[in-house]
């Protein structure tokens, strides 16, 4: 293989275009029809729409799309149990030539897979592959961040699903926008951003990037070039009177540490606010117990109720104390996994154990309305749990109980800082929403003139 080969086979592939939408079920609401029409023309698109907003319907819609262009399958990869709402979505409009695949088979014109289970497919059999909620990613060891990658790369037309694009770090998106084909990841940063060390060594990414001044506005707009985004119908101008949610009602219980505090295995003398990881990691271990039986007395108000837990003993200590409780582990099998989350989405089981990275991602709680949550600095995680309760088709109010110590003052005010930024992102992708920016590429073409002493 020459060099220019080599070069060839690490490229994206060239086609960047979509088609006109030929298919829109019957029952779509005008924004969803919107959406559609823009994603599928698209091609290759990132879809940020809150959670409630109909992602499922629309993924669904634009595979329908691109089965019949391409004559071949369609591949949607999804969050673990979350496939099985793709089939009983397809069946409320009469789309029935789709299937969970677990094996790599393709059996049908519209195929779901989890992320875990890619590596039984081979990407030469699908034209379009949608992701769905996107971001989980992050989640993921960097084997499987970068089997999606490469699985994404000669796919002609790709789409990224998520309702929270990168809110703690706008430089995030350039993966998304990598993995579309679209500007490079580093290639953005030096158009875009800065830092102190006017570098892009890759120890630097992520922790000393700051977007450039003068660039905000264009950079926004050079998002909203391959993306699109809506919070509420209104923001692309439709009705939102049919997508009020219900009162969101958080609710703060501080347990007070009566112990000597040990980091690193130094007692403390004086308990503070902990300010490191250590120290917070210390405090959460030494107010376990009674975070614990807090918060199983918390759920004896509600019928349904899930424990969002970050230690593996925070888990087993609920385990032992709510017998009517079920833990799902991260060393369980992906099929036991799915068999608790089906029994607890059909309501078979009423109070469940679990770990934001494992199952906060897509899945549709509405039939629940109170969860208890353990936070950490994760704004991304937090925001997504509780939009499995807090969504668009919620009846009822929903009851956060954050438990945590008095030493994690630290965490909530990161929480609080993080999603006023997440709004910012959303209010800035908004407003530049039908703006249009070009990245232009400079042809090196002038005949190169060499000094005279060569």
């Amino acid at each position: 293989m020459d060099y220019e080969s080599f070069i060839a086979a690490k490229r994206h592939s060239a086609q960047n275009f979509g088609i006109d939408a030929n298919y829109l079920p019957d029952g779509m609401f005008d924004y969803q029809k919107y959406v559609t029409e823009y994603a599928v023309k698209k091609g290759r698109c990132a879809v940020f729409l809150d959670t409630g907003l109909g992602k499922t319907l629309i993924e669904i819609a634009t595979s329908v799309n691109y089965a019949k262009h391409t004559n071949k399958p369609v591949l949607i990869i999804t969050p673990l149990a979350v496939a099985f709402q793709f089939i009983k979505e397809a069946e409320k409009f009469g789309i029935d030539d789709i299937s969970y695949s677990k094996d790599g088979s393709c059996k049908t014109k519209i195929v779901v897979c989890n992320y875990e289970r890619l590596h039984n497919f081979d990407p030469s059999d699908f034209d379009c592959v949608i992701l769905d909620e996107s971001s989980i990613l992050k989640n993921f060891d960097g084997a499987i961040r970068q089997q999606v990658t490469s699985f994404l790369r000669k796919v002609k037309y790709r789409y990224l699903f998520t309702a929270t694009p990168s809110p703690n770090d706008f430089i995030e998106l350039g993966t998304s926008s990598e993995a579309l084909g679209c500007l490079g990841y580093t290639d953005m940063l030096t158009k875009f951003f800065t830092n102190n060390e006017d570098t892009v060594s890759p120890q630097n990414i992520g922790t000393q990037w700051r977007l450039k001044g003068h660039a905000q506005d264009a950079f926004f707009r050079w998002v909203s070039g391959w993306s699109i985004s809506m919070r509420k119908p209104s923001d692309l101008g439709f009705d939102d009177s049919r997508h009020i949610l219900p009162e969101l009602v958080t609710r703060s219980h501080v347990v007070k540490n009566e112990k000597p505090l040990a980091v690193n295995g130094q007692i403390q003398l004086f308990n503070i606010v902990a300010k490191t990881l250590p120290e917070i990691k210390a405090d959460q271990r030494a107010t376990i117990e009674e975070r614990c039986a807090l918060s199983v007395q918390l759920s004896k108000e509600h019928e349904h109720t899930v424990y969002w837990t970050n230690l593996n003993d925070e888990a087993d200590i609920l385990d032992e104390m709510d017998a009517s409780a079920y833990q799902i582990k991260g060393s369980m099998s992906l099929d036991k996994k799915e068999d608790l989350l089906l029994s607890f989405f059909q309501g078979d089981i009423k109070k469940l154990i679990t770990k934001p990275k494992i199952t906060a991602f897509g899945l549709n709680w509405q039939h629940c309305n109170h969860t208890v949550y353990f936070p950490t600095f994760s704004y991304e995680q937090y925001y997504q749990a509780i939009r499995r309760f807090w969504r668009f088709g919620q009846t009822k109010p929903v009851f956060v109980d954050l438990v945590v110590s008095d030493g994690q003052q630290r965490v909530m005010d990161s929480l609080m800082a993080k999603t006023q930024k997440a709004n910012e992102l959303f209010s800035k992708l908004n407003e530049n929403l039908n703006a249009s920016y070009d990245v232009s590429r400079k042809e090196f073409d002038k005949q190169i003139t060499l000094p005279n002493f060569l």
